[in-house]
């Protein structure tokens, strides 16, 4: 399923942890790994060394590459090194659709200083801009289970979260892992108003409708959902990370909009606060792209 895995790094704590889960995955899927450090040319970081210029991020970087590569190789899966210069979101974007990449995995956080490539920021930028799948971990690798034993789909019928769908499906099949599908009623503008309990009603019915549909969808593809839920909350990213806890969830799986501006996601800012707060990994998806 995931044949190319693209690992942006900068070496750092975090991208250590993450690496261990993607050589994971890479041989769960026989999977050839990409791994990209990019040297940020937005920054100052150039030095004169016997009178020629050198990048001292390109050559940090090339280090890198090279002792994951030689880590890779300890287990058997492939590689591809690759240090580029560039605005680094921009870059691990384009990277990943020239290689057509399957999935871009990054840790959420980077390291500060001269060898600073990646930053959190970096990874937000990629998940909204990336037509590639996303999936992000914490950087200290807490909460990090393969095989997947449960995947979470949180939807709402729209066309990212159909996508999102439709790869968690996949990867139920592949991992042999619960399907899990939730919806969550946001309460929090209805107010105290008596009103507020027909208006409750009605967006619980259409929730119901929500979770029909992807039901429906993943039975044909030959999943049988292990569970569904309906849930209310004033706070939907809280709710999921509740059902995450409650439930033994090893992934989430979420739609992104990847709207530029105020890079708002589906569900409003809820995969945006997922990927900054989930205690797993979660994996986003824009559009309607799969693998």
């Amino acid at each position: 399923m995931f044949d190319t895995i693209l690992f942006p790094t900068d070496g750092s704590d975090g991208a250590d942890a993450a690496f261990e889960h993607v050589l994971d995955l890479a041989e769960a899927h026989d999977a050839t790994v990409y791994i990209l450090t990019v040297a940020d040319t937005t920054r100052d970081s150039v030095t004169q060394i016997r009178g020629q210029v050198i990048d001292a991020l390109e050559r940090e970087g090339a280090r890198i590459v090279q002792e994951m590569a030689a880590r890779a190789s300890d287990r058997n899966v492939a590689t591809v090194t690759e240090v580029l210069q560039g605005e680094p979101y921009s870059t691990i974007v384009d990277y990943a659709a020239v290689n057509d990449a399957d999935v871009v995995v990054m840790p959420t956080h980077g390291r500060q200083g001269l060898e600073r490539f990646l930053l959190g920021s970096t990874t937000e930028r990629v998940v909204r801009r990336s037509d590639v799948p996303v999936l992000t971990l914490h950087p200290d690798g807490d909460g990090v289970r393969h095989p997947y034993r449960n995947v979470l789909v949180p939807t709402d019928g729209s066309d990212p979260a159909g996508a999102a769908l439709d790869l968690a499906v996949n990867l139920s099949v592949a991992a042999d892992a619960g399907l899990h599908l939730l919806s969550v009623v946001d309460v929090a503008s209805l107010g105290i108003d008596v009103r507020a309990d027909i208006a409750v009603e009605s967006l619980e019915e259409s929730a119901a409708d929500v979770i029909d549909g992807a039901t429906e969808t993943a039975s044909e593809a030959g999943v049988t959902p292990a569970a569904t839920a309906i849930e209310l909350g004033t706070s939907v990213a809280r709710v999921v990370r509740s059902y995450v806890d409650d439930n033994d969830i090893d992934l989430v799986v979420v739609g992104t909009h990847g709207r530029t501006g105020f890079d708002r996601y589906v569900l409003g800012s809820v995969t945006e606060k997922l990927v900054r707060t989930a205690p797993v990994p979660v994996l986003t998806v824009r559009g309607t792209a799969t693998p």
